[in-house]
């Protein structure tokens, strides 16, 4: 059987691809696990330097596999422990990733599929692409973070309306609300996908996990945290041979050129 998830890595980008096509990418415990490693992986592989995630097919992910859900709650499992054992550690190694992720939505991503892009900190969508929330839709509150990666996203009051209503929202509504940063034609996503990676890739990349984890930090703290944990970021960027070349770069009207460290 082939792999539920691949993984490459080209001139600097790492590209995780959702491989079941034929479930819609429909997320098992085994590709569960595997997701997790692959995430784990490229964060620590040194040649990856941006991350694209994509799913194989015509879906990115519909979230969970709801078969072997059933099979679950028909075996007395309920949802079997996934939620923290699979979807918080997936959602916190996408967020968490010290290097850029950029999500390249192909398809549907619905439930715990939207979760894994929101969870990203670009997307680029196809014009095919649609979004749904899907969880109260069979009874289920948000998970995989959707519950704070969506109302920072688009705002509170929108946040609620789209996933109490759990209606699906087209690319070009997406792009309208601020839930993608670029729509492309179906045909031209990939390239798209790879030419914003690599130029993600090309960049500083110790600077760039700074700025997320300011972004994350400065989400849930005051203005006087925020500045000091600022302050530390700074100081870290400052020792990387990418901040004093740029700088020398500059001073010398030059394009500078970054390692990545």
């Amino acid at each position: 059987m082939a792999e539920t998830v691949l993984y490459d890595v080209t001139d600097g980008v790492g590209t995780i691809t959702l491989n079941r096509p034929d479930g819609m990418n429909a997320l098992t415990v085994e590709m569960k696990e595997l997701l997790r490693a692959t995430i784990v992986r490229a964060a620590t592989d040194p040649a990856a330097r941006a991350v694209i995630l994509t799913g194989a097919g015509r879906a990115f992910c519909a979230g969970q596999d709801l078969r072997e859900h059933a099979d679950n709650l028909a075996a007395g499992r309920g949802l079997d422990g996934t939620v923290r054992k699979h979807y918080n550690p997936i959602a916190l190694a996408i967020a968490g990733m010290r290097k850029p992720v950029v999500a390249a939505v192909n398809g549907v991503a619905a439930g715990a599929g939207a979760s894994l892009a929101f969870a990203s900190d670009l997307i680029v969508a196809s014009d095919k692409a649609r979004f749904a929330t899907a969880f109260t839709g069979i009874g289920l509150a948000p998970d995989s973070g959707m519950s704070w990666t969506l109302q920072r996203l688009v705002g509170r009051a929108k946040a609620a309306e789209l996933l109490l209503l759990g209606e699906a929202v087209k690319a070009e509504e997406a792009l309208r609300l601020g839930l993608v940063n670029r729509v492309v034609p179906a045909d031209e996503l990939a390239p798209a996908a790879v030419e914003l990676a690599a130029r993600l890739a090309a960049g500083p990349t110790v600077a760039y996990g700074a700025v997320k984890a300011a972004l994350d930090f400065a989400a849930s703290h005051g203005l006087a945290s925020a500045l000091e944990r600022e302050a530390e970021l700074q100081d870290e960027c400052e020792k990387t041979d990418d901040h004093h070349n740029a700088t020398e770069a500059f001073l010398n009207k030059r394009q500078p050129t970054f390692e990545g460290h």
